[in-house]
Protein backbone atom coordinates (compact mmCIF):
# COMPACT_ATOMS: atom_id res chain seq x y z
CA UNK A 1 0.00 0.00 0.00
CA UNK A 2 1.35 3.42 -0.88
CA UNK A 3 0.15 6.78 0.34
CA UNK A 4 0.01 8.00 -3.26
CA UNK A 5 -2.99 5.72 -3.72
CA UNK A 6 -4.73 7.16 -0.66
CA UNK A 7 -5.61 10.83 -1.29
CA UNK A 8 -8.23 10.43 1.48
CA UNK A 9 -6.75 8.91 4.62
CA UNK A 10 -9.23 7.01 6.81
CA UNK A 11 -12.06 8.73 4.92
CA UNK A 12 -11.26 11.93 6.82
CA UNK A 13 -7.89 13.49 5.95
CA UNK A 14 -7.50 14.67 2.35
CA UNK A 15 -3.78 14.56 1.62
CA UNK A 16 -2.24 17.25 -0.53
CA UNK A 17 1.40 17.99 -1.38
CA UNK A 18 4.38 16.65 0.56
CA UNK A 19 5.81 19.44 2.72
CA UNK A 20 8.58 17.45 4.37
CA UNK A 21 10.49 14.20 4.19
CA UNK A 22 12.55 12.50 6.85
CA UNK A 23 14.24 9.25 7.64
CA UNK A 24 11.12 7.79 9.27
CA UNK A 25 8.16 9.47 7.56
CA UNK A 26 6.71 11.83 4.97
CA UNK A 27 4.70 14.88 6.03
CA UNK A 28 1.72 16.02 3.97
CA UNK A 29 -0.32 19.18 3.96
CA UNK A 30 -3.89 17.95 4.40
CA UNK A 31 -7.45 18.94 5.19
CA UNK A 32 -9.51 17.49 8.01
CA UNK A 33 -12.80 16.99 6.16
CA UNK A 34 -14.73 16.47 9.41
CA UNK A 35 -13.66 19.66 11.18
CA UNK A 36 -12.85 21.59 7.99
CA UNK A 37 -9.41 22.74 9.03
CA UNK A 38 -5.88 22.44 7.58
CA UNK A 39 -3.59 19.93 9.26
CA UNK A 40 -0.24 18.26 8.76
CA UNK A 41 -0.23 14.47 8.44
CA UNK A 42 2.95 12.50 9.10
CA UNK A 43 2.80 9.00 7.61
CA UNK A 44 5.25 6.51 9.09
CA UNK A 45 6.43 3.09 8.02
CA UNK A 46 4.54 -0.16 8.34
CA UNK A 47 3.64 -1.90 11.60
CA UNK A 48 2.11 -5.36 11.55
CA UNK A 49 2.50 -6.81 15.05
CA UNK A 50 -0.60 -6.27 17.22
CA UNK A 51 1.49 -5.62 20.32
CA UNK A 52 3.40 -2.88 18.56
CA UNK A 53 0.14 -1.42 17.27
CA UNK A 54 -1.21 -1.21 20.81
CA UNK A 55 1.99 0.39 22.04
CA UNK A 56 1.92 2.94 19.23
CA UNK A 57 -1.63 3.96 20.12
CA UNK A 58 -0.80 4.17 23.84
CA UNK A 59 2.18 6.45 23.17
CA UNK A 60 0.13 8.57 20.78
CA UNK A 61 -2.49 9.11 23.48
CA UNK A 62 0.22 10.34 25.86
CA UNK A 63 1.57 12.78 23.30
CA UNK A 64 -1.89 14.04 22.38
CA UNK A 65 -2.39 15.02 26.02
CA UNK A 66 0.41 17.61 25.81
CA UNK A 67 -0.94 21.13 25.51
CA UNK A 68 1.55 24.00 25.59
CA UNK A 69 1.92 27.20 23.53
CA UNK A 70 5.50 26.20 22.68
CA UNK A 71 4.56 22.81 21.22
CA UNK A 72 3.01 21.84 17.92
CA UNK A 73 0.03 19.82 19.03
CA UNK A 74 -0.61 16.21 18.10
CA UNK A 75 -4.29 16.04 17.16
CA UNK A 76 -4.91 12.46 16.09
CA UNK A 77 -3.22 9.17 15.28
CA UNK A 78 -4.11 5.89 13.69
CA UNK A 79 -2.97 2.91 11.65
CA UNK A 80 -4.39 2.31 8.19
CA UNK A 81 -3.33 -0.71 6.13
CA UNK A 82 -0.25 -1.18 8.33
CA UNK A 83 0.75 2.48 7.99
CA UNK A 84 0.83 4.45 11.27
CA UNK A 85 0.02 8.12 10.85
CA UNK A 86 0.03 11.21 13.05
CA UNK A 87 -2.12 14.29 12.55
CA UNK A 88 -0.71 17.59 13.81
CA UNK A 89 -1.65 21.24 13.65
CA UNK A 90 -0.33 22.89 10.51
CA UNK A 91 2.07 25.73 11.32
CA UNK A 92 3.81 27.83 8.68
CA UNK A 93 7.08 29.62 9.22
CA UNK A 94 10.80 29.12 8.63
CA UNK A 95 12.75 26.62 10.65
CA UNK A 96 15.56 27.70 12.92
CA UNK A 97 17.83 25.65 10.69
CA UNK A 98 16.91 27.77 7.65
CA UNK A 99 17.50 31.00 9.58
CA UNK A 100 20.91 29.86 10.83
CA UNK A 101 21.89 28.96 7.26
CA UNK A 102 21.48 32.63 6.32
CA UNK A 103 23.42 34.05 9.26
CA UNK A 104 23.90 33.55 13.01
CA UNK A 105 21.16 35.01 15.18
CA UNK A 106 21.69 37.85 17.62
CA UNK A 107 22.31 36.87 21.26
CA UNK A 108 19.07 38.58 22.28
CA UNK A 109 17.06 36.58 19.73
CA UNK A 110 18.76 33.33 20.76
CA UNK A 111 18.01 34.09 24.40
CA UNK A 112 14.32 34.56 23.57
CA UNK A 113 14.16 31.39 21.46
CA UNK A 114 16.06 29.39 24.07
CA UNK A 115 13.75 30.59 26.82
CA UNK A 116 10.67 29.51 24.88
CA UNK A 117 12.11 26.11 23.96
CA UNK A 118 13.33 25.43 27.49
CA UNK A 119 9.87 26.23 28.87
CA UNK A 120 8.26 23.82 26.41
CA UNK A 121 10.77 21.11 27.34
CA UNK A 122 10.24 21.68 31.06
CA UNK A 123 6.48 21.35 30.60
CA UNK A 124 6.77 17.99 28.86
CA UNK A 125 9.50 16.70 31.18
CA UNK A 126 7.20 17.36 34.12
CA UNK A 127 4.73 15.03 32.39
CA UNK A 128 7.26 12.28 31.77
CA UNK A 129 7.79 12.91 28.05
CA UNK A 130 11.25 13.31 26.52
CA UNK A 131 11.67 14.76 23.03
CA UNK A 132 14.92 12.91 22.10
CA UNK A 133 15.36 14.80 18.83
CA UNK A 134 15.83 18.50 19.61
CA UNK A 135 17.49 20.11 16.57
CA UNK A 136 17.20 23.35 14.55
CA UNK A 137 15.02 21.78 11.86
CA UNK A 138 12.46 20.87 14.54
CA UNK A 139 12.09 24.50 15.64
CA UNK A 140 9.61 26.72 13.76
CA UNK A 141 9.88 30.50 14.04
CA UNK A 142 6.57 32.33 13.60
CA UNK A 143 6.02 35.91 12.45
CA UNK A 144 4.93 36.91 15.95
CA UNK A 145 8.35 35.87 17.35
CA UNK A 146 7.03 32.63 18.78
CA UNK A 147 9.33 29.61 18.67
CA UNK A 148 7.52 26.28 18.40
CA UNK A 149 9.06 22.86 18.97
CA UNK A 150 7.86 20.38 16.37
CA UNK A 151 7.70 16.59 16.62
CA UNK A 152 7.71 16.72 20.41
CA UNK A 153 7.66 13.17 21.62
CA UNK A 154 7.46 11.74 18.10
CA UNK A 155 10.95 10.35 18.58
CA UNK A 156 9.79 8.70 21.80
CA UNK A 157 6.76 7.28 20.03
CA UNK A 158 8.82 5.93 17.14
CA UNK A 159 11.43 4.64 19.56
CA UNK A 160 8.74 2.75 21.45
CA UNK A 161 7.77 0.89 18.30
CA UNK A 162 11.12 0.98 16.55
CA UNK A 163 10.92 -2.70 15.67
CA UNK A 164 8.20 -2.02 13.13
CA UNK A 165 10.52 -0.08 10.81
CA UNK A 166 11.76 -2.12 7.91
CA UNK A 167 15.29 -0.77 8.19
CA UNK A 168 15.51 -1.13 11.96
CA UNK A 169 16.34 2.55 12.40
CA UNK A 170 15.41 4.29 15.61
CA UNK A 171 15.55 7.71 17.19
CA UNK A 172 17.72 10.79 17.05
CA UNK A 173 19.83 12.91 14.68
CA UNK A 174 23.59 12.28 14.90
CA UNK A 175 24.71 15.92 15.11
CA UNK A 176 22.56 16.69 18.17
CA UNK A 177 22.41 13.45 20.16
CA UNK A 178 23.43 13.50 23.80
CA UNK A 179 26.38 11.26 24.70
CA UNK A 180 24.14 8.85 26.60
CA UNK A 181 22.05 8.37 23.45
CA UNK A 182 25.18 7.58 21.45
CA UNK A 183 26.47 5.17 24.09
CA UNK A 184 23.14 3.36 24.41
CA UNK A 185 22.67 4.41 28.02
CA UNK A 186 19.45 5.38 29.76
CA UNK A 187 17.94 8.49 28.19
CA UNK A 188 16.05 11.04 30.25
CA UNK A 189 15.18 14.76 30.22
CA UNK A 190 18.88 15.70 30.50
CA UNK A 191 19.38 14.45 26.93
CA UNK A 192 17.04 17.17 25.66
CA UNK A 193 19.00 19.78 27.64
CA UNK A 194 22.27 18.63 26.02
CA UNK A 195 20.73 18.81 22.53
CA UNK A 196 19.24 22.23 23.25
CA UNK A 197 22.69 23.43 24.32
CA UNK A 198 24.09 22.42 20.93
CA UNK A 199 21.18 24.12 19.16
CA UNK A 200 21.73 27.39 21.03
CA UNK A 201 25.47 27.25 20.35
CA UNK A 202 24.84 26.75 16.63
CA UNK A 203 22.31 29.60 16.56
CA UNK A 204 24.86 31.93 18.13
CA UNK A 205 27.81 30.98 15.94
CA UNK A 206 26.28 29.63 12.74
CA UNK A 207 28.53 26.58 13.10
CA UNK A 208 27.39 23.06 13.96
CA UNK A 209 29.33 21.62 16.89
CA UNK A 210 29.66 18.08 15.50
CA UNK A 211 30.06 17.59 11.76
CA UNK A 212 31.05 14.80 9.40
CA UNK A 213 29.37 11.48 8.78
CA UNK A 214 26.97 9.91 11.27
CA UNK A 215 29.77 7.73 12.63
CA UNK A 216 32.24 10.60 12.95
CA UNK A 217 29.68 12.81 14.67
CA UNK A 218 28.76 10.01 17.07
CA UNK A 219 32.32 9.08 18.03
CA UNK A 220 33.25 12.74 18.42
CA UNK A 221 30.50 13.09 21.04
CA UNK A 222 32.38 10.74 23.36
CA UNK A 223 35.87 11.87 22.39
CA UNK A 224 35.71 15.66 22.60
CA UNK A 225 33.73 18.51 24.08
CA UNK A 226 31.85 20.86 21.77
CA UNK A 227 34.01 23.85 20.93
CA UNK A 228 32.67 26.97 22.63
CA UNK A 229 34.11 30.15 21.14
CA UNK A 230 35.90 32.45 23.54
CA UNK A 231 34.30 35.33 21.65
CA UNK A 232 30.89 34.49 23.09
CA UNK A 233 29.80 36.39 26.21
CA UNK A 234 30.78 34.67 29.45
CA UNK A 235 27.14 34.09 30.39
CA UNK A 236 26.59 32.11 27.18
CA UNK A 237 29.84 30.16 27.55
CA UNK A 238 28.89 29.21 31.09
CA UNK A 239 25.35 28.15 30.23
CA UNK A 240 26.22 26.14 27.13
CA UNK A 241 29.12 24.39 28.88
CA UNK A 242 26.83 23.37 31.74
CA UNK A 243 24.12 22.19 29.37
CA UNK A 244 26.61 20.01 27.47
CA UNK A 245 28.30 18.31 30.40
CA UNK A 246 29.05 14.65 29.69
CA UNK A 247 27.35 13.45 32.86
CA UNK A 248 23.56 14.01 32.67
CA UNK A 249 23.27 14.74 36.38
CA UNK A 250 25.64 17.71 36.05
CA UNK A 251 23.43 19.51 33.53
CA UNK A 252 20.80 22.04 34.59
CA UNK A 253 17.18 21.05 34.15
CA UNK A 254 15.11 22.56 31.35
CA UNK A 255 13.24 24.58 33.99
CA UNK A 256 16.53 26.00 35.30
CA UNK A 257 17.62 26.91 31.77
CA UNK A 258 14.28 28.64 31.17
CA UNK A 259 14.66 30.55 34.44
CA UNK A 260 18.12 31.81 33.50
CA UNK A 261 17.20 32.82 29.96
CA UNK A 262 13.97 34.43 31.14
CA UNK A 263 15.84 36.87 33.37
CA UNK A 264 15.95 40.27 31.59
CA UNK A 265 19.24 41.08 33.35
CA UNK A 266 20.90 37.75 32.50
CA UNK A 267 22.76 38.89 29.39
CA UNK A 268 24.25 41.88 31.20
CA UNK A 269 25.98 39.75 33.80
CA UNK A 270 29.69 39.06 33.47
CA UNK A 271 29.30 35.38 34.27
CA UNK A 272 31.93 33.14 35.88
CA UNK A 273 35.39 33.00 34.39
CA UNK A 274 35.82 29.84 32.34
CA UNK A 275 39.04 28.10 31.47
CA UNK A 276 39.44 25.35 28.89
CA UNK A 277 38.88 22.57 31.44
CA UNK A 278 35.59 23.98 32.67
CA UNK A 279 34.24 24.10 29.11
CA UNK A 280 34.96 20.43 28.47
CA UNK A 281 32.18 17.90 28.68
CA UNK A 282 34.50 15.05 29.55
CA UNK A 283 36.99 13.81 26.99
CA UNK A 284 37.41 10.13 26.22
CA UNK A 285 40.99 9.17 25.57
CA UNK A 286 41.35 6.55 22.84
CA UNK A 287 44.07 4.41 24.34
CA UNK A 288 46.94 3.22 22.16
CA UNK A 289 47.22 -0.51 21.56
CA UNK A 290 50.81 -0.68 22.74
CA UNK A 291 51.72 -1.14 26.42
CA UNK A 292 48.31 -0.64 27.94
CA UNK A 293 48.33 0.46 31.56
CA UNK A 294 47.05 -2.00 34.17
CA UNK A 295 43.37 -1.73 34.87
CA UNK A 296 43.93 -0.66 38.45
CA UNK A 297 46.16 2.21 37.27
CA UNK A 298 43.50 3.79 35.09
CA UNK A 299 40.78 6.10 36.37
CA UNK A 300 37.52 4.20 36.73
CA UNK A 301 35.69 6.88 34.76
CA UNK A 302 37.95 6.29 31.74
CA UNK A 303 37.33 2.55 31.90
CA UNK A 304 33.62 3.22 31.88
CA UNK A 305 33.77 5.41 28.77
CA UNK A 306 36.16 3.06 27.02
CA UNK A 307 33.65 0.28 27.57
CA UNK A 308 30.91 2.54 26.27
CA UNK A 309 32.87 3.20 23.09
CA UNK A 310 33.50 -0.50 22.50
CA UNK A 311 29.76 -1.09 22.92
CA UNK A 312 29.07 1.74 20.51
CA UNK A 313 31.31 0.25 17.86
CA UNK A 314 29.58 -3.13 17.93
CA UNK A 315 28.01 -3.66 14.53
CA UNK A 316 24.42 -2.46 14.58
CA UNK A 317 24.53 -0.86 18.04
CA UNK A 318 24.41 2.67 16.75
CA UNK A 319 21.86 1.72 14.10
CA UNK A 320 19.52 0.82 16.97
CA UNK A 321 20.01 4.32 18.44
CA UNK A 322 20.01 6.62 15.40
CA UNK A 323 17.48 7.82 12.87
CA UNK A 324 19.90 8.96 10.23
CA UNK A 325 18.94 12.24 8.58
CA UNK A 326 19.71 12.29 4.84
CA UNK A 327 23.49 12.42 4.51
CA UNK A 328 25.88 12.94 1.64
CA UNK A 329 25.80 10.31 -1.09
CA UNK A 330 27.37 7.10 0.18
CA UNK A 331 30.00 5.34 -1.85
CA UNK A 332 29.61 1.60 -2.18
CA UNK A 333 32.00 -0.34 0.04
CA UNK A 334 32.68 -3.97 0.70
CA UNK A 335 31.24 -5.13 4.01
CA UNK A 336 34.68 -6.19 5.25
CA UNK A 337 37.91 -4.32 4.55
CA UNK A 338 41.49 -5.35 5.14
CA UNK A 339 42.37 -1.69 5.74
CA UNK A 340 39.27 0.35 6.62
CA UNK A 341 39.29 3.87 5.16
CA UNK A 342 36.12 5.41 6.61
CA UNK A 343 37.08 5.49 10.27
CA UNK A 344 38.14 8.66 12.09
CA UNK A 345 41.84 9.13 12.76
CA UNK A 346 43.15 8.17 16.16
CA UNK A 347 40.94 5.10 16.64
CA UNK A 348 42.97 2.11 17.91
CA UNK A 349 43.62 -0.60 15.33
CA UNK A 350 41.59 -3.20 17.23
CA UNK A 351 38.50 -1.00 16.70
CA UNK A 352 39.12 -0.20 13.02
CA UNK A 353 37.20 -3.14 11.56
CA UNK A 354 34.18 -2.89 13.90
CA UNK A 355 33.89 0.81 13.08
CA UNK A 356 34.14 0.11 9.35
CA UNK A 357 31.42 -2.53 9.65
CA UNK A 358 29.27 -0.08 11.58
CA UNK A 359 29.79 2.54 8.87
CA UNK A 360 28.53 0.02 6.30
CA UNK A 361 25.50 -0.83 8.44
CA UNK A 362 24.53 2.82 8.87
CA UNK A 363 25.00 3.64 5.18
CA UNK A 364 22.98 0.58 4.24
CA UNK A 365 20.10 1.60 6.51
CA UNK A 366 19.24 4.55 4.29
CA UNK A 367 20.46 3.40 0.90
Amino acid sequence: MTVDKLPILDDRYALDEVIGRGGMADVYRATDRLLLRPVAVKVLREVTDQGERDRFVAEARTLASLNHPGLITLLDAGILADRPYLVMELVTGPTLSACIAEEPLSPDRVQDIGHQLARALAYAHDRGVVHRDVKPSNVLLCDDDRALLADFGIARLVGAVEHYTKTGSAVGSPAYLAPEQVAGEEVGPAADVFSLGLVLLEALTGVRAYTGSAIEAAVARLHAAPAISGELPATWRSLVSRMTQREPERRPTADEVASELGDPEWAARSGPRLDQASVATGELELADDADPAPDDARPSRRRIWAAALVGLLAVGALVAVLVISPLHSAQSNESHRTTPTDVPSGVPSRLQQPLADLHDAVEGSHS
